[in-house]
């Protein structure tokens, strides 16, 4: 069954089984750190856009929307990243037959995820938003944001499938390409629905559909052109049982942790709420950001496990280690640096997005709560990186869930009875940050490598 991997690939792919460790790693984020980067950007065109050519209340709408996406979304994308992993696994150990079925198993699964999510979030989309007291001005705009996102959702979900199969492979270059298109897309959509015709954020929600079509029809067109066995052939989707299986039980706990994180998110984000649009508002410029300082969090955080699994399906145990170890210090070094400068410098930043002086102060306390910790939000991140890619979805799934879910809505319900202040919100992210990276550390330190092999 084995054949011969570095023959198979393509120009565009890393060679994350042989060569140096640092540079191949990093040769591999970086495509993936532009790619975040350029999301940032057109996020933050749709923030400017709003910001400056709708009212408050569109800019609480489109600001807030972060939390409730990604509990639906989150699910999926997680599950995705899980069959990602799956297919590292099987390339690096040179399993042909087992690698393709791994593709159009986690293309057929997108294709269902698409559907369904469409579904739930079309009918519970109003239901959340009132449970989440969102504020009678914003509620009409949340509803008509909401209502195009869902609507168009299936675009999201293929793209993070698509470009969770080809960064499997080693390819995280063209999926950078075809962002770039995109993003450029939604930035002169956003001007010319918001700004021009004044559709509000309905206009914002129309051009991230339309602009995250483009990059799935680009990624679809990549994938069946490659001339390779990994190309995507649409005769060859099936419902493959055990592979299916195998892919839902090394994603669903990822899935599962990121959408009841984001219950989580949505209990902080209610009472956020209860405060005002102007609280709404400051935070939610304050996430576009802290999504800035996130990227090395994110781009190192999602190499990992590809990196991890295919040397370890090769049996490269101390290869493996190494690299785990650089993108663990990597993260939380680039991640703290940034803090401190968004500690000194947030109330200019947010000025980019929010006029008003209540909506820039709420954002600034926050900013000056949460900023000096990114360092444990990316060990947490990066060390559930490395536990997935050796198989181990199930650890970061549980030590989240206790802490990001569980703790943090214990702690925000709790403390606002004893100290109602806004500032007591904010220390609900360091707190579970902290308990986070401490299990985490105790587990990487303590785990038998060898015995990845065996199970």
């Amino acid at each position: 069954m084995g054949f011969n991997v570095k023959s198979q690939r393509n120009k565009s792919s890393v060679n994350l089984m042989e060569g140096p460790i640092i540079k191949n790693i990093l040769l591999f984020a970086v495509p993936l750190f532009i790619g975040q980067l350029l999301q940032q950007f057109y996020n933050m065109a749709d923030a400017w856009v709003i910001g400056n050519f709708a009212d408050n209340d569109a800019f609480a709408a489109v600001s807030s929307a972060g939390s409730m996406t990604f509990l639906i979304v989150g699910l999926f994308n997680g599950i995705a990243i899980g069959g990602g992993v799956i297919i590292s696994k099987y390339f690096g150990a040179g399993d042909k037959e087992n690698v393709v079925k791994a593709i159009h198993t986690n293309f057929l699964f997108g294709i269902l995820a698409s559907i369904l999510s469409t579904v739930v979030g079309l009918l519970l989309m109003p239901r959340i938003l009132v449970w989440m007291k969102t504020p009678e001005s914003v509620m009409p705009s949340s509803l008509s944001y909401f209502t195009i996102y869902f609507a168009g959702v299936s675009t999201v979900i293929m793209y993070n499938i698509c470009m969770s199969i080809m960064r499997s492979l080693g390819d995280s270059i063209h999926p950078l390409y075809y962002l770039i298109l995109s993003s450029i897309l939604n930035v002169v959509l956003d001007i010319l629905f918001v700004a021009v015709f004044h559709w509000g954020v309905a206009g914002a929600a129309i051009a991230t559909v339309i602009a995250q079509g483009l990059s799935v029809i680009l990624c679809l067109y990549r994938m069946c052109r490659i001339e390779e066995y990994t190309r995507l052939d649409f005769k060859k989707i099936h419902f493959y049982k055990d592979m299916m299986s195998e892919v839902i039980k090394q994603g669903l706990p990822t899935g599962i942790q990121n959408a009841v994180i984001s219950i989580g998110n949505l209990t902080v984000q209610t009472n956020i709420n209860s405060f005002g649009s102007y609280a709404m508002a400051g935070v939610g410029a304050y996430s576009k950001i802290e999504g800035f300082v996130f990227l090395p969090i994110m781009s190192m955080s999602m190499s990992l496990p590809t990196f991890v699994s295919q040397n370890l399906g090769a049996k490269k145990i101390d290869r493996a280690k190494k690299g785990s170890v650089f993108g663990i210090l990597f993260g939380m070094i680039t991640a703290e640096l940034l803090g401190v400068i968004i500690y000194f410098t947030a109330p200019s930043f947010l000025k980019i997005f929010v006029d008003t002086a209540e909506s820039v102060q709420y954002g600034t306390i926050h900013a000056k709560v949460t900023s000096l910790f990114f360092f444990l939000l990316a060990l947490s991140h990066c060390a559930a990186g490395v536990l997935r890619g050796c198989g181990k979805a199930f650890i970061p799934m549980a030590a989240m869930l206790a802490f990001w879910c569980g703790v943090r809505v214990v702690y925000v319900t709790s403390i606002l009875k004893i100290i109602p202040e806004f500032q007591m919100i904010s220390w609900a992210y360091p707190l579970t940050w902290t308990l986070s990276s401490i299990v985490f550390v105790v587990i990487l330190l303590r785990m038998d490598w060898n015995r990845l092999f065996s199970e």
